[in-house]
């Protein structure tokens, strides 16, 4: 099989593996930096990590994999012509996206009340850093997800569920790491 077979084989647009692929790059060597500086001071990073809310961030997971489940829903049920149905689970996939965002805005409130900001800590830097570019994705996808929802062509539900699911993988890879890795 050549390449350009490969590349053909893709579902979805070429352009949206182009991007996914960027940002999870970004967000890799956001984790690479974060666990290296980590080696330096495991002990610091072990006390500062003892600050978050680990309860609201595995919460947090489950509502980005259920928001997940139901953008992929969207995109079964728009293929089967099911347009009613395919659009309620792209608005309900956003609305998730909302509560994880409101759920994210909460912890932030109780570190800022800690007085914890991104001085406090190396770890808080990286804290507040990569799970504030995770948020601004969050925030972009639900609003894709929204105008998706509106707009719900076969091409765009793909695009959106698959930005929508760069997302959820991002925050697959930032919540063990940041939350549980001790």
């Amino acid at each position: 099989m050549s390449d350009a077979s490969l590349i053909d084989e893709l579902p979805g647009e070429l352009l949206m593996w182009i991007l996914i692929v960027s940002e999870l790059l970004v967000f890799g060597a956001g984790l690479v930096a974060f666990m290296s500086v980590r080696l330096t001071d495991p002990v610091g990073f072990a006390e500062a990590q003892s600050h978050l809310y680990r309860t609201g961030a595995a919460l947090n997971t489950a509502v980005l994999v259920t928001s997940g489940y139901l953008a992929a829903k969207a995109l079964h049920w728009r293929r089967a012509a099911q347009r009613v149905a395919a659009r309620i689970a792209l608005i309900g996939a956003s609305a998730l996206g909302v509560v994880f965002l409101f759920i994210k805005s909460t912890e932030y409130a109780g570190k800022a009340a800690q007085g914890i900001t991104f001085e406090t800590h190396p770890f808080f830097m990286f804290y507040y850093l990569l799970t504030g570019f995770h948020a601004a994705h969050v925030l972009a996808g639900a609003t894709i997800l929204l105008l998706v929802a509106w707009r719900d062509d076969l091409r765009n539900i793909e695009a959106g569920a698959q930005f929508w699911h760069m997302v959820d993988l991002a925050w697959i890879m930032l919540f063990p790491v940041i939350y549980l890795l001790g």
